[in-house]
């Protein structure tokens, strides 16, 4: 039997949404139909561009009434039991990704694709629980999707991403992350990309390997493995962040083997545990991969996390306020380097 075969499934649901179960193992019936009786999947959102800002914004009323923390009883992101029919048909599953019944792209005025991930069946776990196996799965998964959407057309760039707590916003408690495929090049993004395009005419070089050898023995790690490094960012906007690079140039994850991916994983984990360590956990946080758009300028990116919690000391959350929201200025309450002293010792 087809490894990939045995280990990958993809089914459609109801309204003819695309799901693909990504098992740890082969050998998982994932034959079980979607039964709900529900209208054709036809996202209905547009772009509409700001010529001041110069970017993009995504115009997607119809989220305004999705699904908004449920009990579990009625989690759409648990699997189906009992007679309930939830957005998965199986009775159990290891990792799932599916298209989003609420998306904020998609459809033909808008363009682009939005795909839900969830790493457990088990509604009350949370990524930093899950075992090095499942860790395993979930980086196969982001791999498939990653390389599987960058081959859409209209696809610019592939955005990776997990949010944690209502602090943030988030709307399901069901341990879960998403993946947007954008129609453009984001603005944070491309940003990043016109810093990178300079310092490589100026200086020759790769700007974030720079910035990876200038931090790989400073005071701002937090940890490291043989491939990779966890550090607070001298310029943090958030009290508590953390990038995590490999030290070898790799512009997205479908250019890391294996061994590599399941390093990186583990690694991953090992911030989230320090967040919750630091103050009331669960830590309420947002994690987001940067890799290479699809197209233009890829060679310029590289692969890095980056992980930051809104809790800036015990019961106290920080706030966009008029600074970061109004002028785009972000002041720190909590100085990098102490931010990294603290996440080493919540090791």
């Amino acid at each position: 039997m087809d490894t990939r075969s045995s280990l990958r499934t993809s089914v459609r649901l109801a309204d003819s949404r695309e799901l693909i179960y990504f098992d740890d193992e082969p050998g998982h019936d994932r034959s079980a139909p979607d039964p709900r009786p529900l209208p054709a999947h036809r996202p209905r959102s547009e772009l509409r561009f700001d010529p001041v800002m110069g970017e993009w914004v995504v115009m997607a009323a119809h989220r305004q009434n999705r699904t908004h923390l449920p009990a579990q009883s009625e989690c759409p992101l648990c699997p189906s039991a009992g007679g309930r029919h939830s957005e998965i048909p199986a009775a159990d599953y290891h990792v799932v990704t599916f298209e989003n019944r609420f998306p904020s792209l998609g459809g033909p005025p808008a363009g682009g694709r939005c795909e839900v991930v969830c790493f457990t069946s088990e509604h009350g776990s949370s990524f930093s629980l899950l075992p090095d196996r499942r860790l395993e799965t979930v980086a196969r998964a982001w791999t498939d999707r990653t390389a599987e959407l960058n081959r859409l057309s209209g696809t610019e760039y592939v955005f990776i991403f997990e949010n944690r707590g209502v602090e943030i916003g988030t709307t399901l408690h069901h341990p879960h992350g998403q993946i947007y495929a954008y129609p453009f090049v984001p603005a944070s993004a491309a940003r990043a990309l016109e810093m990178a395009r300079r310092h490589r005419a100026e200086q020759g070089s790769c700007l974030f390997c720079s910035i990876v050898a200038a931090e790989r023995t400073g005071e701002r790690v937090v940890a490291r493995t043989d491939r990779f490094i966890a550090f607070v960012p001298e310029a943090a906007r958030w009290p508590y962040e953390v990038h995590v690079y490999p030290y070898r140039h790799v512009t997205g994850l479908p250019e890391l083997e294996p061994g590599e991916r399941s390093e990186l994983m583990v690694l991953y984990r090992d911030v989230l545990r320090r967040f919750d360590r630091l103050f009331d956990a669960p830590a309420p946080y947002i994690a987001h991969l940067q890799q290479a758009p699809a197209r233009a300028d890829a060679g310029l990116a590289h692969l890095y996390f980056r992980i930051f919690t809104p809790r800036r000391a015990e019961g106290r959350l920080k706030y966009l306020a008029a600074s970061e929201s109004g002028a785009g200025a972000f002041i720190n309450d909590v100085l990098p380097e102490e931010a990294a002293r603290r996440l080493r010792a919540a090791g």
